[in-house]
């Protein structure tokens, strides 16, 4: 099930995941606390599986407004049940709701094929974030007008 949750419940996943186990204070982003940030988790038999961050930020501007999807992570007992699509799912349609354009986000190369099952296109070449690894720039739009 797919829920709203709170900002210090996804930092076990990151740090988990994303952060090869570094303490939870290292794994806050800035922007986590912002009214206008939301956290999804998925939850199966009371314990969150999977969770991603969205954080209002119009990284193409041209383009209206858009939300970045940050942090997403699933726990390595949970992967292939679909519980982060159903995450993504989730946004999208809560962000169309606001009449948000478009959803974007630096995808771990890993997973470029995830996001593009989903719909999002690849907008710029492989790029290296020091310490984390490989990404590319994706982007789903999300305004039925484009």
């Amino acid at each position: 099930m797919v829920k709203f949750i709170l900002p210090e419940e996804v930092l076990p996943l990151r740090s988990l995941v994303l952060r090869n186990g570094k303490p939870f204070e290292a794994c806050i982003f800035e922007g986590d606390l912002a009214y206008d940030t939301f956290h999804l988790g998925f939850l199966k038999d009371g314990e969150i599986k999977s969770i991603a961050t969205f954080m209002r930020n119009d990284f193409f501007p041209e383009e209206g407004e858009g939300y970045q999807l940050r942090g997403m992570a699933t726990h390595p007992d949970a992967v292939g049940n679909g519980y982060g699509a159903a995450l993504v799912t989730f946004a999208i349609e809560y962000l169309k709701e606001y009449k948000t354009d478009y959803l974007w986000c630096n995808a771990r190369s890993t997973a470029a094929a995830f996001y593009k099952k989903i719909g999002f296109t690849t907008e710029s070449p492989e790029f290296d974030i020091p310490g984390i690894g490989f990404h590319y720039e994706m982007k789903l739009n999300l305004n039925q007008n484009n």
